[in-house]
């Protein structure tokens, strides 16, 4: 395998890590649901498509970038009643279920 080679994979493989681990905080956010991590995944590639940037130089770390996509993308009363108790239990099921597919378990 030529370095150029390796070097592609590697950052395929950090831009691959970097998108499922924003897709896990970004569900892990009180009120996030399927359609909102969606639209978040889609601005991601569509930016990095456009820019040729990668997706940790163009937003930076994946935890914070999901608590600002959230932040964006979910009505505030709609968080506000995920912080609620028998929503955090909802959230935590939830977030199971999505890393079991994502993992392919």
């Amino acid at each position: 395998m030529r370095k150029s080679e390796r070097t592609t994979d590697v950052g395929a493989e950090d831009r691959e890590r970097w998108m499922a681990r924003f897709q896990v905080r970004l569900a892990m956010q009180p009120g996030v649901d399927r359609p909102v991590v969606l639209q978040a995944v889609k601005e991601v590639t569509v930016h990095c498509a456009e820019t040729g940037e990668e997706p940790r130089t163009a937003f930076g770390d994946p935890d914070a970038h999901a608590v600002r996509v959230a932040a964006r993308l979910v009505p505030p009363e709609r968080a506000a009643r995920d912080r609620r108790p028998d929503g955090v239990v909802k959230k935590l099921r939830s977030v199971a279920r999505r890393a079991e597919d994502i993992a392919g378990l």
